[in-house]
């Protein structure tokens, strides 16, 4: 039974002393339970848990069942941890686990416990081992990130020890998600603590790494060379467990791994002695399930991040397999995000241009059909073709699509104006006005029909401010803010590669992929009217986003300065309208929102 540590006032669970168990042939089955949380879901996280070890001990015949990062609570629990009844309950259901999971099966969960030191933060991030309702090993996390979406050191305390822990001929130690990121040359991974090394002087054999890895586009080769990389230096195995599932802007993708040492190979240092032994699947739970003395066989995969540092590889041009892997998130992403919200039902605007096809598509895909409707919500400035485009896609989606023209209300709320707008000239209002409009009418229906609005804007839009706020920006999710326009025409071309293969035709017309981009609130307008072209605009935003590189230095890489000067003022003018933004599903290294945070209120100082 977990004990109380004097001193501290309120209960935390504290690891008994290490109990060994030796078994003559050094042979365990290792089961990684690739599982989905849901924050604050307790009770539903815990049944999970255990159905999981169940099913692990009765049909996997396991040793070890290892859970992701914080499985217990989900992750990232952010101010909850502020709050004490979160705390207790995180504790109290670890403490349930004891008494239910099975005897004679060791199980790795992730849970916020209390600081045991009695100085510095009150909490910790902690991976404890349960086993004949004991907790034999707690580990504490040590490297706590504050960059990206991570904001650890604001809540958590610092491992100030690295047990091992005998089992089934084993030592097993445990390294948190960012305790084996130090080696990389990533911004905000300058660690000077060393974990790994840590539990390699205490003689560990086997290392598991669970893991709340969020998902960008080119991550995972960074996780496979890094574990490569640490199963040399041990000579050992590496199980890595990641979350799977969405919570708010964050996506999980899973693709749980483990990377051991064979004798077989060619010889000493190549990739085949360190080889990628099982892989779990992609944004889905999954139970799979390794033996520890299983020599070769290993899946090899491209190597392509090989050298000293892992360097930051997530700034990649998407091939097709990535853009499967992207759609696969975005698709989960919706699903998630409405299912944990409680929504059954969507909606949107569809314009007939190519970024609400896209939403279309995608939350077609997420929920089905029939719990999406469209709207169609033509003015006096919609062309014909882009009415005609936005029936044919929800003809082709096989979902509801509903014709709201807003010339009426345009031509009364001019008339209500009138007199305010002082015979001024057309500009600005009167084209923001429309998109209001189809704003409002977009989140009546949402209330009466509890139906969840996505929004349909992309990053580059969002970076120049080329919105309406509460117009086009009115929504609950922004399935695709993380993507530039460049992003968005080339998943909509692979979707429709696919789609020519498997059913003999595109999803999306190709009238919407080919007509210039435009919104369509006055006569003739095109986006690089205020804008200029994508492809040169993308460019630049990434440097500056991506890289936080000055004007001069996007100069030095071959851009025109004034161009790149007036696009970086404009990203810093448009921060209010991002703060009032729906949440954006990050895929990039840096996405809107959480992933970077500016003030609003500031100089533009030369760039």
């Amino acid at each position: 039974m977990p004990c109380h540590i004097k001193g501290l006032g309120k209960p935390r669970i504290r690891y008994l002393p290490q109990i060994r168990f030796v078994i003559a042939l050094g042979i365990m089955r290792i089961t990684i339970a690739q599982m989905n949380s849901t924050i604050g879901g307790f009770t539903g996280n815990r049944e999970k848990i255990l159905a999981f070890t169940r099913k692990a001990q009765a049909e996997h015949r396991s040793d070890l069942v290892l859970f992701p990062e914080l499985a217990v609570c989900g992750y990232p629990p952010m101010d909850l941890l502020d709050q004490d009844r979160f705390v207790e309950m995180n504790i109290r259901t670890v403490h349930i686990l004891q008494r239910e999971i099975p005897e004679g099966i060791a199980v790795g969960v992730g849970f916020v416990n209390r600081n045991p030191y009695g100085r510095g933060k009150s909490l910790v991030n902690a991976y404890g081992i349960l086993l004949n309702g004991k907790l034999v090993l707690e580990q504490i996390k040590t490297l706590l990130p504050t960059y990206d979406v991570f904001d650890e050191a604001r809540n958590f305390e610092s491992a100030q020890q690295w047990p091992v822990f005998a089992w089934q001929g084993e030592r097993i130690g445990v390294a948190i998600c960012e305790d084996v990121w130090r080696e990389t040359d990533i911004p905000g991974t300058n660690y000077l603590r060393d974990p790994v090394r840590e539990l390699l002087d205490q003689g560990m054999s086997l290392l598991c790494v669970p893991s709340a890895s969020p998902y960008v586009a080119g991550k995972l080769k960074v996780r496979r060379a890094l574990a490569e990389r640490i199963s040399r230096r041990g000579n050992m195995p590496l199980v890595y467990i990641n979350a799977v599932g969405a919570n708010d802007s964050i996506l999980f993708d899973g693709r749980s791994f483990i990377v051991a040492p064979t004798q077989e190979g060619p010889g000493a240092g190549s990739v085949q002695d360190y080889p990628l032994k099982l892989t779990a699947k992609a944004f889905e739970e999954d139970l799979l399930t390794w033996e520890s003395t299983n020599p070769g066989g290993g899946v090899f995969y491209e190597r392509e991040i090989v050298n000293a540092a892992c360097r930051d590889p997530f700034t990649v041009g998407l091939t097709k397999q990535e853009l499967d892997i992207l759609e696969a998130a975005l698709v989960m992403g919706i699903r998630e995000y409405m299912h944990k919200c409680g929504f059954t039902k969507a909606h949107l605007g569809l314009s007939g241009g190519i970024d609400s096809a896209l939403v279309a598509y995608l939350a077609v895909q997420a929920v089905g059909k029939d719990k999406v409707v469209c709207f169609s919500m033509p003015s006096r400035f919609s062309s014909p073709g882009s009415k005609d485009d936005a029936v044919e896609l929800a003809a082709r989606l096989g979902c509801r699509v509903v014709s709201l023209p807003i010339e009426p209300v345009y031509t009364g709320f001019l008339a209500t104006l009138e007199e305010v707008f002082e015979q001024r000239p057309f500009d600005v209002a009167e084209e923001n006005l429309q998109a209001r409009i189809r704003g409002t009418l977009l989140m009546a229906f949402s209330n009466k029909f509890d139906s969840m609005l996505l929004t349909t804007g992309n990053k580059s839009e969002l970076a120049m401010g080329y919105c309406t706020l509460y117009g086009d920006m009115d929504g609950a999710l922004g399935p695709i803010g993380d993507l530039f326009k460049t992003e968005v025409f080339a998943l909509c071309r692979r979707i429709n590669e696919k789609a020519l293969i498997a059913q003999g035709r595109v999803i999306i017309p190709e009238e919407i992929l080919l007509k210039p981009p435009s919104a369509e609130l006055r006569f003739n307008q095109k986006d690089e009217d205020s804008l200029p072209p994508y492809e040169k605009l993308d460019a630049i935003l990434k440097l500056y986003l991506f890289e936080n590189l000055s004007k001069d230095e996007i100069m030095d890489r071959g851009f025109d300065g004034e161009l790149s000067g007036w696009i970086i003022k404009t990203v810093a003018r448009a921060e209010f309208k991002r703060r009032q933004a729906p949440p954006v599903l990050k895929v990039s290294k840096r996405a809107f929102g959480m992933g970077r945070r500016m003030p609003i209120a500031r100089e533009l100082y030369e760039v």
